[in-house]
């Protein structure tokens, strides 16, 4: 009809004047619109014809109004305290409950020819902890593990690092010896690995040091050569540093790789936080 206003002309109106209504609102500080104008703006919303005309294409539509601050970010959530460390007169006892346990085990045919289980030795006070791969013949007969001359070695490279033998937790991934010294079978590495398990969550240390290939594989389930992962940080269950070197029973046959192990061994003490002391 002629002389009635453009509807689309009509809407730009509206349009300019809420932007800056808005922009004075926010100056102002407020952060919403009061219930007059807001019903205003619902009346005009109605009253606007919606089949008019297309809507305005985006060459056209006016830019956007500024609209209130966003809102603070929300408080951060409580975490809940992680659950209290059990104390030194508790854990001393689930371990010897636990190598009670494992002195009767039969969950594969290792047991068939030991002649006691190996379950570990040392305090773990240092919060380090050495893991090797299972008993030899010396390891046996004794009933402790690293006794015979890679335990030897062993005791030389700890106290190396400045520090006592017996503060160190030292263990296997299998309790039982296997025939001729061959490296464990799978399963039966599945069958020992729950028990090195709750050890090491007793112990809680603070890093782990994997003595060899088969001592990488059953903590960290990788087929990975040992010469490959040496030297290598890798987690433990997300959370426990490991540092995979050279068994000490290959280091006595291979007495150049001991600079590489003591590259090793030094990663680790500062990865404790530890002076490295000066080679004697």
């Amino acid at each position: 009809m002629a002389g009635a206003s453009d509807p689309i002309d009509e809407l730009h109106a509206i349009t300019a004047g809420l932007r800056v209504y808005v922009e004075r609102l926010v100056a102002s500080g407020a952060v919403g619109l009061p219930a007059a104008s807001a019903e205003l703006i619902r009346e005009r919303a109605a009253a606007a014809p919606v089949d008019a005309a297309p809507a305005p294409s985006v060459a056209e539509a006016p830019r956007a109004a500024p609209v209130a601050p966003a809102a603070p970010a929300p408080a951060p959530v409580a975490v809940p305290a992680p659950a209290p460390a059990i104390d030194r007169a508790q854990r001393v006892e689930r371990l010897r409950v636990l190598s009670a346990e494992v002195a009767g085990c039969k969950r594969c045919g290792l047991h068939n020819g030991r002649t006691q289980t190996v379950f570990a030795r040392g305090t773990g006070t240092s919060g380090l902890c050495f893991v090797g791969e299972g008993p030899g013949f010396d390891e046996d007969q004794q009933g402790y593990p690293f006794v015979g001359k890679a335990g030897q070695l062993l005791d030389k490279m700890i106290a190396a690092m400045g520090l006592e033998r017996d503060e160190v937790y030292v263990a296997n991934i299998v309790k039982c010896r296997p025939p001729n010294n061959r490296k464990p079978e799978i399963d039966e590495m599945a069958a020992c690995m729950p028990y090195l398990a709750e050890q090491l969550e007793l112990i809680a240390p603070q890093v782990i040091v994997a003595l060899g290939a088969t001592a990488v594989q059953g903590l960290l389930g990788t087929t990975e050569g040992i010469t490959r992962m040496r030297g290598r940080w890798r987690l433990y269950k997300g959370r426990i540093a490991v540092m995979p070197t050279f068994h000490p029973a290959y280091l006595l046959r291979t007495p150049a790789a001991k600079r590489e192990v003591w590259d090793d061994l030094q990663a680790v003490l500062r990865q404790m936080g530890r002076q490295v002391p000066a080679r004697r």
